[in-house]
């Protein structure tokens, strides 16, 4: 099989060119990546030879088109997006360009030449928030999407064309919804490696609002395997929920990852809130249990341990990001 994965110098798509390359030797994987600031191609040095890589924009129609001419991919597993939350509010444009329009590049490749399965990686955050005082409620794919940033926004808009690709061309789409990943690779500006690199540094570890803001975490790698059961087994035109169990406020990640590299509470910084922040993300994962039969295999702890040691043992990786 010819898998074509968009994004895969990014912090989930680099996990899953190494999940699928470990798992599935005898596939032939492609990956297209802009590279901009997020996507490093030192992820994927150390399989670089294993891989075919380009440098290309998926909103780049001319640049998707020829390599869809010159790999024919059977499958494309879509990571590729502009992800951060602060930087959407910043400059909204950028988020449309690729998580949208690059969507459509992507799937009107699909059906000019006759790739079979599209797969949408997207989030929870489509969906909106939950009271943290309703322990009860979670996300289900019947949830409705209520978006809170340009981010979220661009990435429910992916979606709902992605399902009216399926709907109005017969294009084999999937869409998975995740809740927070964590793990190796993730690029600084997000919660868990900005706090232990600053820890590491001595820095101010800055904690938006009073820190109770409520995310349901997921261990990459388990992230990675729900997608391959969705990509081999997955229904067309389903949604799949893939959350962890994992439920933390910010402020006890926070206090954790200092208790990890034993640095004091001390550097934990109050800043002004987000515009929009949401309160609560948490998810309902039975719909893939179910039907594809997985379930998280790693508990918070254990991962968050892993996590603070990879980014220990690879200081050359973060350093200068």
């Amino acid at each position: 099989m010819n898998i074509l994965i968009t994004g895969g110098a990014g912090f989930i798509g680099g996990n899953f060119v190494y999940y699928m390359l470990n798992k599935y030797p005898q596939y032939n994987i492609t990956v297209i990546d802009k590279l901009t600031y997020a996507g490093k191609l030192e992820t994927l040095e150390p399989v670089i030879g294993k891989i075919k890589f380009i440098k290309a924009d998926i909103a780049d129609r001319a640049a998707v088109y020829e390599l869809f001419e010159a790999e024919r991919p059977d499958a494309v597993v879509n990571f590729a997006a502009e992800s951060h939350v602060d930087r959407s509010i910043e400059n909204p444009e950028v988020f449309l360009v690729t998580n949208v329009l690059g969507t459509q590049v992507l799937m009107d490749a699909c059906r000019k030449y006759g790739t079979a399965r599209f797969h949408q990686v997207s989030t929870d955050e489509v969906y909106g928030d939950l009271p943290l005082d309703r322990p009860d409620l979670f996300f289900t794919e019947e949830t409705p999407l209520h978006t809170s940033s340009p981010y979220s926004a661009s990435k429910a808009g992916a979606d709902l064309l992605a399902q009216a690709y399926c709907r109005t061309y017969g294009l084999f789409v999937t869409i998975s919804r995740c809740s927070n990943n964590y793990g190796p690779y993730q690029f600084p500006e997000k919660l868990i490696p900005l706090m232990i690199i600053n820890a590491l540094n001595d820095k101010p570890l800055p904690v938006y609002g009073k820190g109770v803001n409520v995310r349901d975490w997921l261990y990459v790698g388990d992230h990675c395997r729900a997608i391959d059961m969705i990509l081999h087994k997955g229904r067309a035109g389903e949604v799949y929920n893939i959350g962890g169990h994992n439920e933390r406020a910010n402020i006890d990640i926070v206090k954790n990852i200092l208790k990890l590299l034993g640095k004091p509470e001390s550097l934990i910084t109050y800043v002004a809130d987000r515009k929009g922040h949401d309160m609560r993300y948490a998810i309902d994962p039975s719909k893939i249990h179910d039907e594809l039969g997985w379930k998280p295999e790693t508990c918070f702890d254990d991962g968050l341990a892993k996590t603070v040691n990879w980014y220990l043992e690879n200081r050359s990786w973060w350093r200068g990001a």
